[in-house]
């Protein structure tokens, strides 16, 4: 940043004008960012919320969101609900439905019991012992169904115009699991470090990627701060291999 300097005069000893400079020095910085770029903070539940726009089936979807340490999005309460029916998700191009709806795999399947005159089942949260308590009610069945499915997976239907969205209209649709959509993650604010182990605020950890030698302070679910330490190659070892794992740690694969 700038230097601000403010110049001041004292007298000094045999009548000399001694000049003075104060200069504002560099402090540390907190973040108040709460969730990553891209991400939509509830405080009511201290969580981080994305759509995905690139059309997955619900299998996949599942997976991608467990890459940015979450899950396919499921609530505690109406009030987080409606928190998400309200947002304003950035989906002008993509989209794999109606342009004022938008349809998100989230993280509830329903199971069938019953394929006689109607389809009778119950919805069940995705992750066994998840604390979630909202279960949605009963769905609109989907038109990509098989006769053989016993489970469907749960998508969340919002409007995109301001006026339905902030009413908090919406449906449910149990749905093929194998029909690409887009999806809704959601994660926490905690940091996980590389053995999967949970990092407390404020700590060293080092995050998961391709840099075992890299060290962050988690802030926020996020590492901020990141040093990374240089490794010498092992002495006497021609050809070796790094440890995805360990820093500084080699296996020499000379013979």
């Amino acid at each position: 940043g700038k230097e601000n300097v403010d110049s001041r005069h004292s007298r000094g000893r045999g009548g000399e004008t001694t000049r003075f400079h104060t200069v504002n020095v560099a402090q540390p910085v907190r973040f108040s960012r709460k969730c990553p770029t891209g991400w939509h903070h509830y405080e009511g539940t201290a969580s981080c919320y994305r759509v995905y726009l690139n059309g997955e089936n619900y299998w996949d979807a599942v997976q991608t969101c467990q890459r940015v340490n979450g899950s396919l999005a499921t609530f505690t309460a109406d009030q987080e609900l409606r928190f998400i029916l309200a947002q304003e998700w950035d989906l002008e191009e993509k989209t794999f439905v109606r342009k004022d709806q938008r349809r998100f795999w989230v993280g509830y399947q329903y199971v069938i019991t019953n394929r006689n005159h109607s389809l009778e089942g119950h919805w069940e949260v995705a992750y066994k012992g998840s604390s979630e308590v909202f279960l949605p009610p009963d769905p609109i069945f989907g038109t990509a169904m098989s006769e053989n499915e016993n489970v469907l997976c749960a998508q969340l239907q919002c409007f995109h115009f301001p006026t339905l969205r902030h009413h908090g209209l919406h449906s449910w649709y149990a749905e093929n699991c194998y029909e690409k959509s887009s999806f809704l993650c959601k994660r926490s604010q905690t940091c996980v470090d590389i053995k999967d182990n949970i990092v407390d605020e404020g700590y060293y950890f080092t995050p998961k990627g391709n840099d075992p030698c890299l060290s962050c302070t988690c802030h926020n679910g996020e590492p901020e701060m990141c040093v990374a330490a240089l490794c010498e190659r092992p002495q006497g070892c021609q050809q070796y291999r790094k440890d995805p794992k360990e820093c500084c740690k080699f296996t020499c694969l000379d013979p």
